[in-house]
C-alpha cells in the first residue's frame, strides 16, 4: 500500500502525482521534486491518497523543502527576471516572431526553461546559443499555447474575478460553442471568450445541468399544446421557468411546469433526441484523432 500526493510544480501548468516516499507531508507543504525539466520545488495541493498499485515509474518526493531550498528559490526569482530581459533583448535583435511568456530556473541553478508562444514553428537554435553564452547555463525552449499563457501569467476575467485556470483549474477540459448555445448566451466572441481568446472554461461548469434541463424543454420553433390551443415556441426563460408561445399572431407567456403535463409525449421525444445527440458528440470526440486537448 502506497500514499500519493498531488503537487503543483513551480511554474508548471498541471498538477502531478508523486509517491510520498515515507515523508510526512500535508496540503500546503513545499516539497522538492523531480520533473522532466529537472529538479525543482512544488506545493502539495491534494492528498495524501492511499492507492494499492501505483503505476510503474511514478516519481517520488525527494524531500520537504528546507530554508536552504527556499533561499535558492528566492535567488532564482531574481535570476529569472534578469534572464527574461536578456532573452527579450535577443529576440528583438534577431527579429524573431515569438513572444516570451516566462522563465523558470531549476533548483540547481544550472538550467533554465524559457516559455514562449508563437503562431507556428520557430527556429530558436541561434537564440539558445546566445542565451547559453550570456548566462552560462543549460537552456531549454518550450512553446506553449495561448490558454497555457493565461494560466501561467494570470489576470482578471470578464466576470471581474481572477482567472479560473490560474487559480483552481488543474487541467483544461474541452469547451465547445454548443455549450454557449445550450446556455442561451449571446453568440458574440467578446461575450464567450476569455483573456486567451478561446472559449471561456467556465462554460463547462453548468453544462451538465443545462443538458438535463433541455431534455424536459421543447426547443424554440417547436409546436406544442397550451390551455389556449396549439402554438409555436418563440422564446424561453430557463432561469425564470417561463416559455413564450405564439398562438394566432399573439404571444402568450406560460409557466413551463404548466405545459409539461399537456405535452408529455413531445417532452419525451425531445429527451430521447437530446440523449442521442450527446452520445454522438462523445463518440465523435473519441474517434477524432486530430482532437487536441490543450
Amino acid at each position: 500500500m502506497e500514499y500519493v500526493v498531488g503537487v503543483k510544480v513551480r511554474k508548471s501548468l498541471k498538477v502531478y502525482s508523486y509517491l510520498m516516499n515515507r515523508l510526512n507531508v500535508a496540503r500546503g507543504d513545499t516539497v522538492v521534486v523531480e520533473t522532466d525539466r529537472g529538479v525543482t520545488t512544488g506545493k502539495v495541493v491534494f492528498g495524501p491518497t492511499e492507492i494499492e498499485n501505483p503505476p510503474q515509474g511514478m516519481r517520488k518526493l525527494i524531500r520537504i523543502a528546507d530554508a536552504e531550498d527556499m533561499a535558492i528559490v528566492e535567488k532564482n526569482v531574481k535570476k529569472e527576471e534578469d534572464a527574461f530581459d536578456i532573452c527579450v533583448e535577443f529576440i528583438n535583435f534577431r527579429r524573431m516572431d515569438m513572444k516570451l511568456v516566462d522563465v523558470e530556473y531549476m533548483l540547481s541553478g544550472g538550467k533554465a526553461v524559457f516559455y514562449f508562444t508563437a503562431n507556428g514553428r520557430v527556429d530558436f537554435r541561434e537564440l539558445v546559443k546566445d542565451l547559453a553564452r550570456r548566462l552560462n547555463i543549460r537552456i531549454e525552449m518550450r512553446q506553449i499555447g495561448v490558454r497555457d499563457e493565461s494560466k501561467m501569467i494570470g489576470g482578471i476575467g470578464p466576470c471581474g474575478l481572477a482567472l479560473c485556470c490560474n487559480q483552481h483549474l488543474h487541467n483544461f477540459e474541452p469547451v465547445s460553442i454548443k455549450m454557449a448555445k445550450d446556455q442561451n448566451l449571446i453568440m458574440n466572441p467578446q461575450k464567450v471568450s476569455g483573456l486567451c481568446g478561446r472559449l471561456m472554461c467556465c462554460l463547462s461548469y453548468e453544462q451538465a445541468t443545462y443538458e438535463e434541463i433541455w431534455m424536459y424543454i421543447p426547443k424554440i420553433g417547436r409546436r406544442l399544446i397550451t390551455p389556449d390551443g396549439e402554438g409555436k415556441v418563440v422564446s424561453l426563460d430557463i432561469k425564470g421557468n417561463k416559455i413564450s408561445v405564439l398562438i394566432n399572431d399573439e404571444i402568450k407567456l406560460y409557466d413551463l411546469s404548466q405545459l409539461r403535463e399537456l405535452n408529455k409525449d413531445l417532452i419525451e421525444e425531445e429527451k430521447r433526441k437530446q440523449s442521442m445527440e450527446n452520445s454522438q458528440i462523445v463518440e465523435s470526440l473519441l474517434m477524432d484523432e486530430t482532437f487536441e486537448k490543450e
